[in-house]
């Protein structure tokens, strides 16, 4: 099963030359759907696509954080309640997902959808003693 992680993780890279998703493509196809995503063989977190171009993304710890979408420059970009800074990313659709390549660093982190566990989890907030 690991194999075929990597060989999807190997086939997420977009071809030179491939125009990313625009964000009426985005929009369309994660609308209301939880998306999984994968790097590097390994699960990496999860989203949930909510109206108004809102999500919730976690990093499949339990522990969740609320943001929002909008497009810059042909990137999807993304604020998050807990980081001011956007988060920039270009998506492009495969056969089996969506696979997206963050824009922010020049290492670009690529992320691949993979398949999901089923309702994405948040915890309460943490409560003292």
């Amino acid at each position: 099963m690991k194999h075929l992680v990597v060989f999807l993780g190997l086939m997420a890279q977009p071809a030179l030359g491939e125009a990313p998703m625009s964000a009426a493509e985005f929009d369309s196809y994660t609308q209301g759907k939880t998306l999984y995503y994968g790097s590097l063989g390994e699960r990496y977190g999860v989203e949930e696509y909510l109206p108004d171009r809102r999500v919730r993304w976690s990093f499949l710890d339990g522990k969740c954080k609320d943001g929002w979408w909008y497009e810059d420059a042909g990137q999807i970009c993304f604020v998050y309640e807990d980081n001011p800074d956007p988060q920039c990313w270009s998506f492009f659709k495969r056969g089996f997902g969506l696979s997206a390549r963050f824009e922010n660093s020049p290492d670009a982190t690529e992320l691949y959808e993979v398949e999901g566990d089923g309702e994405m989890l948040c915890l309460g907030p943490d409560v003292g003693v």
